[in-house]
């Protein structure tokens, strides 16, 4: 797919963001966590949807994980180090043009070296478009590999419900809007129904990647006109295992 297609179709996710910068909630700006107190540092800044940043918060909190968030200057200004003192990098739903855009190559630098040295990273639809090869300004985590669209995307459907087939349980109907086809790199953990990738994780150096196309953290609000069997408490509960599984380093079954 051509640079000039991959701007035009970058709403991953995109329900309010705009390229707009999300708003802290009540956790602190990023600042280095002070003996394991704040595990997870949350991207919210350019290119981030605030709705998907708040839905990831909500989990965080319910699951009494602190965090910090950090907007795209102050990510600018991290170093690698700073970095690394985090065990999680979460980078969600949004524009990951725009996302990649308003970070400066330093920046992604550090965060590729962070990783490398074990920062885990969880990105999900533009976090994981952002995690590949992306001619903009991508992680490159993927020794190389570039994501492309789930091929519904090619059929002119920008959102959708999605049975996720997952290794080990039942299938799960989950919002998709924008989102990957995670061929190329990592085990497969979900599929979608053309049996692409949906779901990958992975070393990159010694940090483990989970990397989701879908939205399994999308709340019920978002449902609004479309039929899921799925419950959003149940999609929500393995949005959590899967932030978990981030967290902890731990491999999820896969095919």
């Amino acid at each position: 797919m051509s640079l000039l297609a991959l701007i035009i179709l970058t709403a991953c996710g995109n329900r309010d963001n705009e390229g707009k910068r999300a708003e802290n909630g009540t956790n602190a700006p990023a600042a280095l966590p002070s003996n394991g107190v704040a595990p997870v540092l949350l991207f919210n800044g350019a290119g981030a949807a605030r709705s998907d940043v708040a839905a990831i918060g909500r989990i965080l909190d319910s699951h009494h994980i602190n965090y910090f968030t950090v907007d795209s200057d102050r990510l600018n200004e991290m170093g690698a180090s700073q970095l690394t003192a985090y065990r999680l990098l979460i980078i969600p739903g949004g524009n990951f043009i725009d996302l990649g855009n308003n970070l400066n190559s330093g920046a992604t630098a550090n965060v590729r070296g962070a990783v490398q040295h074990g920062l885990n990273y969880l990105g999900i639809c533009a976090g994981a478009f952002f995690a590949g090869n992306s001619p903009a300004n991508g992680l490159n985590l993927t020794s190389g590999v570039k994501f492309g669209f789930y091929s519904a995307e090619a059929r002119g459907i920008r959102k959708a419900v999605v049975p996720i087939t997952v290794a080990a349980g039942p299938a799960l109907d989950q919002y998709w809007e924008d989102g990957p086809e995670l061929s190329g790199w990592g085990a497969v953990v979900g599929k979608y129904p053309d049996g692409t990738p949906a779901i990958v994780e992975g070393n990159s150096g010694r940090g483990w990647v989970v990397l989701i196309g879908v939205h399994p953290e999308a709340p019920a609000g978002w449902r609004g006109g479309m039929m899921f069997t799925t419950p959003a408490a149940d999609d929500e509960a393995y949005a959590w295992m899967l932030i978990e599984a981030a967290l902890n380093r731990t491999s999820l079954p896969h095919f």
